[in-house]
């Protein structure tokens, strides 16, 4: 299965959270603007991706003639669906400029937690379950 798409999403994904990290080290409310505006970016590149697994990557997973992969892909959808509704609640939370202007320490906890979360876990797709699903 090819799955070059879902690679070049993730790199996508990797970036903003890389340039969010370096928003908040020279400054959450002298950045908040480009903040607000990076989460709204990143947040269509997140639904983009997680429509796509859903409609395409997992069914076709669950059709496989690999048991394990096909296990282990409903594994992975079912873990995502909570990482999704936690990024989804950061993502409200912090899409306008004032919200970020007005809690910047609030900003940076959530951010820690949320993406901290969501980077975990796509480096486990990467270096996990990707190559299994490339491998067969």
């Amino acid at each position: 299965m090819k799955i070059d798409k879902f690679k070049v999403q993730h790199e996508k994904i990797y970036g903003c959270i890389d340039s969010l990290r370096n928003y908040a080290v020279t400054g959450i409310a002298e950045n908040a603007p480009a903040i607000a505006r990076l989460v709204i970016s990143m947040s269509s590149v997140i639904k983009l991706h997680l429509a796509v697994e859903d409609t395409v990557l997992y069914p076709a997973l669950k059709m496989s003639a690999n048991a394990r992969l096909a296990k282990k892909g409903g594994e992975y959808q079912a873990e995502m669906k909570a990482i999704a509704e936690k990024y989804q609640g950061f993502a409200r939370r912090w899409n306008t400029s004032d919200a970020v202007t007005c809690d910047p320490e609030g900003f940076r906890a959530d951010a820690n937690r949320v993406l901290k979360m969501l980077h975990e876990r796509i480096r486990r797709e990467d270096r996990e379950f990707y190559p299994e699903i490339e491998a067969f």
